[in-house]
C-alpha cells in the first residue's frame, strides 16, 4: 500500500471499468460489488494516471464480472462467523440467443468485534449484454446498495487498555444508499478498430449522525459520465501496434443539508459543492522487435471545483471555485524473455486532485471554508522490475520503485487541510508463486517501502502511517477427499501514527496475524455443484490497533468463519 493519510485516494477502484471512488474522503464501498459474479481482478500497480485520470497514483483495481452463458444457472452461498456474522447471496446468470444476462442479489448483517460497530448491508443487480451482430453490441448494468452501521470511533490509550472493544462514541451512525447505471456501447469497424462510448450514473444518498461532535447531515452526490474510447490494432512500419485514445468527462455534485438534531427538524446550514472535469489521453504500444515493446502515452485534463456554503439564516460563509490542470506522461520499454518472461522499466507522473471535502471544510463549524490554495497532489514515478520463469510452475517478481510526490495532502496543527513538503517513496517489491504439481501451491510477497520527506521542517523524517516492511505468505495444500487447506501469515512492521511527522510519538507497533482455511470442492455431479469451507482469522488472537492523531482503532481479534454453497 501506498501508506499515508489517505491511501484509498491514490488506488483508483475500477467495475466493469466504471470509477467506484467517491468525490468525497470516503473510501469506496466494496459492498456494492457482488462476490459471487466475480470473474476476475486485474491488478496495475505503479502510476496509472495516463489511462485513468485522477487517483491512479499507487495503482488501479479493475473487477471484471462474469457474462452470462448457455441456459440458467443459479448460484447461492451462505456464510456465518463470529460476532453475528451472517452474510447471504443468489446469482442467476445465462443466455438466449445474442442475449446474456447476469441477477444478483446479498444480504449482510454483523453485531461487529466492538461495541457499536454494528453493521448491515443489502444489495442487488443486473446486467445484460446484447451482441446486436458483427459490428456492434450494447451493455447494461444496474446497481442498488443499502448500508447501515454505527461508528465505534477512536479510544484514547487509557481506554484501550482497558477494554479495547468499548466503543469511543455512544450514538454515532449512519445509512447510506448506492444506486448505480451503466451502459455501454461498442463499435466494431473492421480494420479500423473498435469504438467504445461509456455512459455512467451514480446516486449516493448518505446519512450521518455525529451525536459526540454534534454533526448530523443528510448528502446527496451524483455522478455523471460520458467515457468513449477508441482502440486501434494495427502493424505499423511492419510491427504490431496497439493505439488506445479516449475522453473522460465526469461531473459530480454534493449537496448537504447539516443539523442541529438528529430528528432533522432543525436546519444549521447548507452546502453545494461540484467537480467537472475533462481530459483527453492517447497511449500507444509499438512492438520495436518481436520481443521488445515501447509504450508512450499523454493525457492533458482540467478540473474545476466549485462550492458554497450558507447558514440557515441565508449568510454565505462561502461562495468560490478552484481549478486544477492535470498532466500526465508515461513511457515504457518491456523486454519479453522466452514464453512467459519479462524485463521493464517505466517512467510516468501521476497526479490526484483533492476530494471535495479536502478543498473546503463545510460541517457548520466556525473554521469553514473553501481553500482557493490547495493544491492538487502530483508525482513522478520510476519503475525497473522482472517476472521470471526459471521453472515451468515457479515465478518470481522483482520490482524496484521510486515516486517523488509533491503536495499530498494532510490536516495540519490546526484540522486544516494543507499540502505537505516534497515526499519520496522508494523500496522494494518481491513475490513468489511455485505450484509443486498437484498437492500444494506456494505463494507470498515481501515489499520494503521508505517514505521520508525531503525538505521543509521534518525533511529526513519518515513520513507517518507507512511501514517499511509488510509480509504476506501462504500455502495451499491439495489434500485427499477433495479438500484444501491453507494457512496464510501476514506481517505488517512499524510506523509513526498519523498526524506525527515530527517523529515523536508513540509508533504504530508491528504486528503478525495468521489465518487458516479449510476448503471442501467435490467433483460437480451433473448440474449440482457443492463447495463448504471453514476459516479461522487472526488464529493467535493478536491485540493490535491503528493509532491516527492520538486515537487507537482496534482490529479484530480471533474470527470464526464458515459457509457452503452451492450451483445448479
Amino acid at each position: 500500500g501506498f501508506g499515508g493519510d489517505n491511501p484509498h485516494g491514490k488506488t483508483l477502484v475500477m467495475l466493469d471499468g466504471r470509477r467506484l471512488n467517491r468525490p468525497d474522503m470516503a473510501s469506496a464501498n466494496w459492498l456494492q460489488i457482488p462476490v459471487s459474479t466475480i470473474e476476475r481482478i486485474e491488478v496495475v500497480r505503479g502510476g496509472g494516471s495516463v489511462l485513468y485520470g485522477d487517483g491512479a497514483v499507487a495503482g488501479v483495481i479493475n473487477i471484471i464480472t462474469k457474462a452470462g452463458s448457455g441456459g440458467p444457472k443459479t448460484e447461492a452461498s451462505i456464510i456465518t462467523g463470529s460476532y453475528g456474522l451472517h452474510d447471504e447471496r443468489i446469482g442467476i446468470s445465462g443466455s438466449e440467443g445474442r442475449l446474456t444476462y447476469a441477477l444478483n442479489g446479498e444480504n449482510q448483517k454483523t453485531f461487529g468485534y466492538r461495541d457499536r460497530s454494528r453493521f448491515s448491508s443489502r444489495g442487488a443487480g443486473i446486467d445484460f449484454d446484447y451482441d446486436a451482430n458483427d459490428f456492434w453490441n450494447v451493455s447494461l448494468g444496474l446497481s442498488y446498495n443499502e448500508t447501515e452501521f454505527d461508528f465505534p470511533g477512536s479510544l484514547t490509550k487509557t481506554q484501550y487498555e482497558g477494554n479495547r472493544r468499548q466503543s469511543g462514541n455512544p450514538d454515532d451512525a449512519g445509512f447510506n444508499d448506492y444506486l448505480n447505471a451503466n451502459l455501454a456501447i461498442e463499435s466494431f469497424i473492421g480494420e479500423y478498430g473498435r469504438l467504445t462510448v461509456g455512459f455512467l450514473y451514480g446516486n449516493k444518498d448518505i446519512t450521518a449522525d455525529y451525536a459526540s461532535y454534534p454533526s448530523y447531515s443528510v448528502v446527496d452526490i451524483n455522478t455523471y459520465g460520458i467515457t468513449p474510447k477508441y482502440i486501434f490494432e494495427r502493424d505499423l512500419l511492419g510491427r504490431n501496434n496497439k493505439l488506445v485514445c479516449g475522453l473522460d468527462y465526469y461531473y459530480e455534485n454534493l449537496d448537504k443539508d447539516g443539523f442541529n438534531d438528529r430528528a432533522k427538524m432543525s436546519q444549521k446550514n447548507n452546502a453545494q459543492l461540484s467537480r467537472e472535469s475533462l481530459g483527453f489521453y492517447v497511449r500507444d504500444e509499438l512492438y520495436l522487435l518481436d520481443d521488445l515493446i515501447l509504450a508512450l502515452g499523454y493525457r492533458n485534463e482540467r478540473a474545476k471545483i466549485e462550492g458554497s456554503e450558507s447558514q440557515v439564516d441565508g449568510t454565505v460563509i462561502f461562495d468560490e471555485q478552484k481549478t486544477h490542470r492535470g498532466e500526465a506522461l508515461e513511457s515504457a520499454l518491456t523486454w519479453l524473455v522466452g514464453e512467459k518472461s519479462k524485463v521493464f522499466v517505466r517512467y510516468a507522473t501521476v497526479y490526484r486532485y483533492p476530494f471535495l471535502d479536502e478543498q473546503a471544510s463545510y460541517y457548520g463549524y466556525a473554521w469553514d471554508s473553501f481553500l482557493t490554495d490547495l493544491e492538487k497532489e502530483k508525482g513522478t514515478t520510476y519503475e525497473v522490475g522482472t517476472t521470471f520463469y526459471p521453472l515451468k510452475d515457479l515465478k518470481i517478481g522483482l520490482t524496484l520503485f521510486r515516486i517523488d510526490m509533491q503536495d499530498e495532502i494532510v490536516p495540519n496543527a490546526f484540522w486544516v487541510n494543507a499540502n505537505l513538503d516534497e515526499t519520496r517513496h522508494e523500496g522494494a517489491e518481491f513475490d513468489i508463486s511455485y505450484v509443486l504439481k498437484d498437492w500444494a501451491r506456494l505463494y507470498g510477497n515481501v515489499t520494503y517501502h521508505n517514505a521520508q520527506f525531503r525538505n521543509g521542517t521534518h525533511a529526513g523524517n519518515k513520513v507517518p502511517l507507512v511501514p517499511e516492511t509488510t509480509v504476506n505468505a501462504g500455502l495451499a495444500m491439495y489434500l485427499p477427499w477433495h479438500l484444501e487447506l491453507r494457512p496464510e501469515m501476514k506481517y505488517v512492521g512499524t510506523s509513526y501514527q498519523g498526524g506525527d511527522n515530527s517523529n515523536a510519538a508513540e509508533k504504530v507497533e508491528r504486528y503478525t496475524m495468521f489465518d487458516i482455511l479449510l476448503f471442501y470442492r467435490p467433483e460437480p455431479r451433473e448440474n449440482f455443484r457443492f463447495s463448504a469451507f471453514i476459516g479461522v482469522e487472526n488464529l493467535t488472537d493478536e491485540k493490535h490497533a491503528l493509532i491516527n492523531y492520538g486515537g487507537y482503532y482496534p482490529l479484530p481479534g480471533v474470527t470464526v468463519k464458515g459457509g457452503i454453497s452451492i450451483g445448479f
